[in-house]
């Protein structure tokens, strides 16, 4: 049986607000989170995900009251990333409404994180959230970032990948950041690569900019694309993604 691609609009959300820049800089307000999840769900989005760009400590309260205020009007799952660093950060996620919860920086950190979760939530909560740069020095010539793309680090993207993957991350969302916001088109190569080390679902994120943009992403191995500026702006709709998916003979909801 041939899953279905999914398309999944992305809420970058800080203090409260969604933001989009590029290349993780420049903020910008977008509008009102609660907003434009039902505005996508509306246009047939197949998942949500926030993510909390800031994920500072004053910052969480307000992502915890963002996500039950969706949950209770948006009803696609939610996906929630951005300063998760506990197995108890999760369970409060989960409890307001989030159906899976990312991790990414605190994961680098203490890998060990990835099995708490997997353990006490199972894999299917999990997405592994990869902020992932190129670098000639890496292996695979790419490696990844934390605290939203601006740390580089020397860990390896496949290398990371693999191992996350066999601690038990269910998803990886992988975003380019040479890309991010861009609109210059998804990193080819590296949803490829990811699609090599990955024996989960792969998300490709970062550099959609028109319709014709997706259908390579998934012909490369994405599992399902992600984009946020192209919607927030209204250069483009879900429902104009998933046309574009069915065009090229995707299997799309």
């Amino acid at each position: 049986m041939t899953l279905a691609s999914r398309v999944i609009p992305c809420l970058d959300v800080a203090a409260g607000r969604v933001v989009k820049g590029v290349n993780f800089q420049n903020l910008r307000d977008m509008g009102d989170p609660v907003e434009l999840a039902a505005h996508y769900a509306a246009q047939g989005a197949d998942e949500i995900t926030f993510l909390d760009v800031t994920a500072t400590v004053d910052a969480r309260a307000t992502t915890y009251d963002v996500v039950q205020r969706t949950a209770e009007h948006v009803f696609v799952p939610l996906t929630v990333g951005g300063g998760v660093r506990s197995t108890e950060d999760v369970a409060r996620l989960l409890g307001v409404g989030a159906d899976k919860v990312g991790v990414n920086s605190a994961a680098i950190a203490r890998p060990d994180l990835i099995d708490e979760i997997a353990d006490r939530f199972g894999a299917q909560v999990l997405v592994l959230s990869l902020d992932v740069k190129r670098a000639a020095g890496a292996p695979s010539g790419f490696v990844v970032t934390t605290h939203g793309g601006r740390t580089e680090t020397t860990l390896d993207a496949a290398v990371w990948a693999r191992e996350a993957t066999e601690r038990g991350a269910g998803e990886l969302l992988v975003n380019s950041i040479d890309a991010d916001g861009t609109r210059d088109g998804f990193d080819l190569e590296l949803i490829r690569l990811m699609r090599e080390v990955a024996s989960v679902p792969v998300i490709a994120s970062g550099g959609a900019g028109r319709v014709a943009d997706f259908p390579p992403a998934v012909a490369a191995g994405a599992d399902a694309v992600l984009a946020a500026s192209v919607f927030h702006s209204g250069m483009l709709t879900v429902g104009e993604v998933k046309d574009a998916l069915r065009s090229e003979g995707v299997v799309v909801r």
